[in-house]
């Protein structure tokens, strides 16, 4: 008799092994309230102690992933202490294993296509930069892009791809903002340029949300995410809020980025987030008359990072005035200057980007 996709969920995570523990997932109790439902979507609670390697939910993922039949994975990662000893999925899905009530799945939404976090540990380092080049890059190699503007406290996203308007609203949805192929939506065009955000985390998750629902983004390829900085309450809340296909961790060379930079990719790992690799953004300077880079920021910090984390590096961006002018305009690098280093470099970030995530 062939196997349930239930036992066979088990059976997969039940060959992974805890080196901490010596003893595979199942056996050493990692995998709590496991639910499989009748369209194959998995859903368990996964107790990773302090010292347990994150990379397990990774491989986790992976595993289950690579079966037949499975449609989507939610994994709840939380620390073991104070964890219930329930085993069993209760009826209408699995619980959180801190407080006993059930937990909030992301509602998915597959027209969005494959959501994609980017993301950094400290602000300054081009995040931004990164997602609006992605974005575009994308929409020119065909696929349909969104472009969201999650950082809330810093919305600067309407400036970089140069529309700024209020935005219409059609049966009681917006409808997004559009520039060089991409959809577009942000705070920025909902509030005066000098109004501060100074709003707690309730108000972050409500703007996220309804940033993902409530938007008339039609069907899209890509909905490219720029997060603010750090690893706080909008963070969480797109997490909670929607299936996250993977995220991009941004850095410079620099070690004080860097090491916030790991932060940001331990954080996505420990809420079950696969991260699709690090981008070194001012890698080098390219002296306009010599062609001599010149590592103003340090060298070989994301590609440190990167070993560290096991993760690939996508790519690194040189520093190149035409980015930052590019930026003020509303003029995309990979656009004005297709053909600088700066615009190859995140052109390839994108390609890469793609073949780790078919669009669907």
């Amino acid at each position: 008799m062939a196997q349930s996709l239930e036992g066979q969920v088990l059976a997969a995570l039940g060959r992974l092994q805890n080196p901490r523990l010596e003893n595979d997932l199942v056996s050493a109790g990692m995998v709590r309230d496991l639910a499989v439902d009748s369209t194959g979507r998995v859903a368990f609670t996964f107790l990773l102690g302090r010292d347990d390697p994150a990379t397990l939910v990774r491989e986790a993922r992976k595993v289950i992933r690579e079966l037949d039949g499975v449609s989507d994975i939610k994994i709840t990662v939380v620390d073991p202490a104070g964890a219930p000893k329930a085993t069993h999925a209760p009826p209408g899905g699995p619980q959180s294993a801190s407080t006993g009530v059930p937990a909030q799945l992301p509602m998915a939404q597959p027209n969005l296509g494959r959501v994609i976090a980017i993301s950094s540990g400290k602000g300054g380092v081009g995040k931004s930069t990164v997602a609006v080049n992605l974005a575009v890059a994308l929409a020119r190699q065909g696929m349909r892009v969104g472009l969201m503007d999650a950082d809330i406290y810093g919305p600067n996203i309407p400036r970089m791809m140069g529309v700024n308007a209020p935005p219409s609203v059609i049966d009681e949805r917006i409808v997004p903002l559009e520039a060089f192929g991409v959809k577009v939506i942000s705070l920025g065009f909902l509030i005066d340029r000098d109004q501060p955000a100074i709003w707690r985390g309730p108000i972050v998750m409500k703007i996220i949300t309804q940033f993902l629902r409530d938007v008339a983004w039609g069907t899209l390829d890509y909905l490219i995410v720029d997060m603010p900085p750090g690893t706080g309450d909008a963070q969480l809340s797109l997490v909670q809020a929607t299936q996250l296909a993977g995220a991009l961790i941004v850095t410079t060379p620099q070690e004080v980025s860097v090491g916030d930079a790991l932060r940001g990719v331990k954080m996505f790992q420990r809420v079950g987030v696969p991260v699709l690799g690090i981008v070194e953004n001012m890698s080098w300077f390219e002296c306009p008359h010599c062609g001599k880079p010149t590592p103003i920021f340090g060298s070989g910090g994301g590609e440190r990072l990167a070993r560290e984390v096991e993760l690939p590096l996508l790519g690194q961006i040189p520093l190149f005035p035409r980015v930052l002018e590019g930026g003020d305009s509303g003029a995309p690098i990979v656009v004005a200057d297709p053909s600088s280093a700066a615009a190859r470099a995140l052109s390839e970030i994108a390609g890469r980007v793609a073949a780790q995530l078919p669009a669907r």
